[in-house]
């Protein structure tokens, strides 16, 4: 995995006279490249494999906050399915009788 911090610098105007097929390049090759402006970083790009990285990393730290969120809250009190059925007036037999509505598969 390559570390943003080791990505090789641009300036918009060096980025500008490189292209955008020069940038390309660059990540179909595995290097990302950082463009910046007056020293600050203003865009990457990066290659497809990365960007993949980067959306499963954050979808793990999603479910890892999630999990955390639930542990740090949870009393230890369960709620049965049919104390949740009750409030909302049914019982497993009258969901049971409900039928399917074939216009919701799509």
């Amino acid at each position: 995995m390559t570390a943003m911090h080791e990505a090789r610098e641009l300036t918009v105007t060096e980025a500008a006279k490189r292209g955008v097929a020069g940038l390309v390049a660059d990540a179909e090759q595995g290097g990302p490249v950082v463009v910046t402006r007056h020293s600050r970083p203003v865009a990457a790009v990066v290659p497809m494999s990365r960007l993949a990285e980067i959306d499963e990393a954050a979808a793990d730290l999603r479910d890892l906050a999630l999990v955390l969120a639930r542990s740090a809250a949870d009393s230890g009190r369960r709620t049965s399915f049919g104390d949740v059925l009750a409030a909302f007036g049914h019982t497993r037999e009258s969901l049971a009788a409900v039928e399917d509505d074939d216009s919701l598969d799509g």
